[in-house]
């Protein structure tokens, strides 16, 4: 039979009325004839509850010791859908990580999967099992222990398991009904997309669209595992949703599709760098090894040999950041005569595949802030994006004029 994948994230089965909920779903796909893999999270603030009793317990936590605590929410989770099915006389069992198995590296707390056998689910699917309830988030090392693929994990896990095995789709339930233009809280002309490329999707999700996890469409894109993002609240049709799928089967697209936001950016500046080869290498090697995610860079012109040197960054890394710059300084790695953190700007950006086709999207972005007295301090673009750092006060401002420039609340 035909497989299909269904996840269902924290508030999707958040307590047992909303599992009950959910298991009708599945019941409705096996009725039309597929086999169904469930990938489950953790009830909604179960995982954020064990995390806080690791660090009560053990600042300093052995990774692997963590992963086996956190992991335990989908267990739960599993258990009690494959038991809702039964009880609807659905053929199901639970499936935790080391059972299926489904294989990773052993880095603890951020693991990547590297394999997913399918014989053990696929000889169950032949005796007569119709749904595998599958743990997400978590899998097993090469030296047998529990490993986790960090927070969002279980949209990657059910990625992963569409790939390996074929599945004609994976259904991601969440509680929102689809992608949109942008986030409704902000702007309400907001509008629900029915079809977006990946690398649109993969973009938005990089960039603060909060929807899927930014591994689980880069994983989609590898395989080209159709995706379809639903709501667990909502009444269901073959249409509903938004399908994140390749850019060939969209027939016609917006030059922008979509506003994303970051408000917890900061940006950060070197003064006064010595400005010789190798100097970027040093700067962005250090904050690599101290694991900063840098993300827009700025060099401005030397003069007398220094530079400036400015880069964007997570606020809640600018410590880890500072701390690896002083430590360059003092070894004499790097020279430069001050860092500067400015941790009140926000990033905003403007995606659309249309950009490669047509130009004029910068000026019109620059223009629509001019209008609205927003400076940009900082600019990076690639060919279907074009992100700006802006003081956080004009964020929502900001994301609002620009839906409306690019008058994203119409179809194509």
């Amino acid at each position: 039979m035909p497989v299909l994948v269904m996840k269902f994230g924290g508030t999707s089965v958040a307590n047992l009325d909303r599992i009950r909920r959910a298991a009708k779903r599945v019941g409705v796909e096996v009725a039309k004839g597929y086999d169904v893999i469930v990938i489950v999270s953790a009830m909604s603030g179960k995982t954020n509850e064990m995390v806080g009793w690791v660090n009560e317990t053990s600042p300093l936590y052995d990774a692997r010791e963590y992963d086996a605590v956190v992991s335990s929410g989908e267990n739960v989770t599993a258990g009690l859908m494959a038991l809702t099915l039964q009880e609807m006389d659905v053929p199901a069992r639970s499936w935790q990580g080391w059972q299926v198995p489904l294989i990773t590296n052993s880095a603890h707390s951020a693991a990547r999967i590297e394999e997913i056998p399918t014989d053990n689910i696929n000889a169950k699917f032949g005796e007569g099992m119709r749904v595998a309830v599958v743990a997400g988030f978590q899998g097993v090392s090469p030296e047998g222990r529990i490993t986790t693929l960090g927070r969002g994990g279980s949209d990657t896990t059910a990625v992963a398991f569409a790939a390996a095995f074929d599945a004609e789709r994976c259904d991601i339930y969440t509680d929102v009904d689809g992608v949109y233009t942008t986030d409704p809280r902000i702007a309400d002309k907001a509008r629900k997309l029915d079809k977006i490329a990946f690398e649109e999707m993969l973009e938005l999700a990089s960039l603060g669209a909060k929807v899927l996890q930014t591994r689980s469409v880069e994983l989609a894109m590898r395989y080209n595992v159709k995706l379809r993002v639903l709501s667990s609240f909502e009444e269901q049709s073959d249409e509903a949703g938004t399908l994140v799928c390749a850019e060939e089967e969209i027939m016609e697209s917006n030059v922008v599709n979509g506003i994303a936001y970051s408000r917890d950016e900061a940006k950060m500046t070197l003064i006064s760098v010595a400005d010789r080869p190798g100097i970027a290498a040093s700067i962005f090697g250090s904050l690599s090894d101290a694991g900063v995610n840098v993300d827009m860079i700025i060099q401005n012109i030397s003069e007398e040999g220094r530079t400036d040197m400015t880069f964007s960054c997570p606020t809640d890394q600018v410590a880890r950041a500072e701390k690896a710059m002083a430590e360059s300084k003092d070894s004499g790695e790097i020279n430069f005569h001050d860092l500067v953190a400015d941790i009140d700007v926000a990033k905003v950006s403007a995606v659309g595949i249309g950009m490669r086709s047509q130009s004029g999207v910068a000026a019109k972005m620059f223009k629509t802030l001019c209008d609205e007295g927003i400076n940009i301090k900082v600019i990076a673009t690639s060919e279907i994006k074009i992100s700006v750092l802006i003081d956080r006060k004009y964020m929502e401002l900001a994301v609002q004029s620009l839906h409306d420039a690019f008058e994203l609340d119409k179809a194509a």
